[in-house]
């Protein structure tokens, strides 16, 4: 199992809302952020939240859940609202909720509906609502969530590599317009990481991780998954000062899978079977 030491309170006074922060990926940022120190607003839409705001409680950690769809613009703004009067102010924000809808010639008008108001829009409108409350607090940080999926093609997923796609230069525009009252806009890349849709994915095609993580590590340079310890990480990195000439751009946390070409780890690498 991996795991990250904490920078002892490196957020400490400061106050993040991440979306989509019950499980997964999002969840693990709300865990590391409150392990240093931040107060943290995070989203979701099932009943799954409560119980986690309920064992993060149980840790000390301030956190507030808020549940809804993050497609509603008047639920974006409501999460924004009731973190300042919690708390009076937003640092940060991670737009990390997305539906993952990935469909290609078989795609609705529905279903490029639902994947684009989640995730680019949903995005901008959290963004939107907390420009101002972070220009009151002299600056702030923004991390989207994108995919490696933004920068290639896969099969029948036009919907959610539009999507993600869109993201990347939504991140370089909000970093533009933002630049000049000192909030930075990054987003990051995740490879194949252990999370909700990957387990279900490896269910559905027989076997669990011990049979599926040499096989999708294969298209890792590190030849594994992530794990979802190893996107906060480099997400509160970029939420921090030490990122603090950072904007505008995207970090892979791929294990090397766009650096690799079409080659792979096969038998045309003089160094694949080498340990």
């Amino acid at each position: 199992m991996i795991t990250r030491t904490p920078v002892a309170d490196r957020f400490k006074d400061k106050v993040a809302i991440v979306t989509g922060g019950s499980n997964g990926i999002g969840r693990s940022i709300v865990e590391e952020l409150c392990k240093e120190g931040c107060a943290v607003a995070f989203t979701g839409i099932s009943n799954a939240g409560e119980a986690t705001q309920m064992e993060m409680q149980a840790n000390g950690w301030d956190v507030l859940f808020l549940r809804g769809d993050m497609s509603d613009d008047a639920f974006c703004k409501e999460v924004v609202d009731a973190t300042v009067a919690k708390w009076g102010k937003v640092n940060y924000l991670v737009n990390n909720a997305f539906s993952f809808v990935a469909k290609g010639v078989d795609a609705t008008r529905e279903d490029w509906e639902r994947i684009f108001m989640v995730g680019p829009v949903g995005y901008s409108s959290m963004v939107k609502y907390c420009v101002e409350p972070m220009k009151a607090q002299g600056g702030g940080a923004v991390v989207n969530m994108s995919s490696i999926s933004a920068f290639i093609a896969q099969p029948n997923r036009w919907t959610y590599n539009a999507a993600k796609g869109a993201v990347n230069t939504l991140t370089k525009c909000m970093a533009l317009d933002l630049a000049p009252f000192n909030i930075r806009v990054n987003s990051v890349s995740p490879g194949w990481i252990w999370t909700r849709e990957v387990y279900k994915a490896a269910k559905m095609s027989g076997g669990g991780r011990e049979k599926w993580d040499p096989i999708w590590g294969k298209f890792h340079m590190l030849r594994r998954c992530g794990e979802p310890v190893e996107c906060a990480g480099p997400t509160l990195f970029l939420l921090s000062d030490d990122a603090s000439f950072i904007t505008g751009t995207d970090l892979p946390i791929d294990g090397g899978y766009q650096a690799m070409g079409p080659e792979g780890l096969g038998e045309a690498s003089s160094f694949a079977g080498s340990e």
